[in-house]
């Protein structure tokens, strides 16, 4: 595989979803765990931030896996949250917003980690973010103070946000006070 390194080989073609939960008695052997579990432990991942290019497509998890070799560098929007206080809960979460004119536009990926939130939540927060995000950029008018779901309504009713969606992991620390990570990512493949 050649992947050229400035001009357009650098914008992703793909994207994938991954979330993952690791439990360990050291911190980093958790989260080691918690990539395992969402099968990205064998690249060399480099975090960026939040913007979701033109034209690529999101693809499912096996399908990405196949354009990606061990040790490949690999970028990645992701999400992370650690404790090692027993019955703590927390959440990693995702969210995206692509716009109508995928082709021309770029779409916004958020970040979100949290304590006490459960899975639903946090996913719903990280995929307003998102959107949120994404309609500022896009002139947008909407009440910041409405809740999510009449400012979901009022985005995909201007004709500009196509998709928003998101994906989170959440977990309760350890009983025994081990090492528990969770994680939310977004994978691009270049090719």
């Amino acid at each position: 595989m050649s992947i050229e390194l400035s001009g357009p080989g650098m914008i992703p073609k793909r994207a994938f979803f991954v979330r993952g939960v690791g439990v360990h008695k050291e911190h980093l052997a958790s989260f080691e765990s918690a990539l395992r579990d969402a099968g990205i432990e064998k690249f060399n991942l480099v975090y960026v931030s939040s913007i979701f290019p033109p034209n690529c497509k999101i693809v499912s998890k096996n399908e990405g896996l196949k354009h990606l070799e061990p040790g490949q560098i690999v970028f990645c929007v992701m999400s992370r949250a650690e404790t090692c206080e027993p019955n703590r809960l927390i959440a990693a979460s995702v969210g995206l917003a692509v716009p109508q004119k995928k082709e021309q536009q770029y779409g916004y990926i958020s970040e979100h980690h949290a304590y006490g939130q459960k899975s639903a939540i946090a996913g719903e927060y990280a995929e307003d973010l998102a959107a949120t995000m994404l309609a500022t950029t896009l002139d947008i008018e909407f009440d910041p103070d409405k809740a999510w779901d009449e400012r979901k309504q009022i985005y995909k009713a201007s004709g500009h946000i196509f998709k928003t969606s998101n994906i989170c992991q959440s977990a309760e620390g350890n009983k025994n006070g081990l090492w528990t990570t969770v994680l939310s990512a977004v994978v691009f493949v270049l090719e």
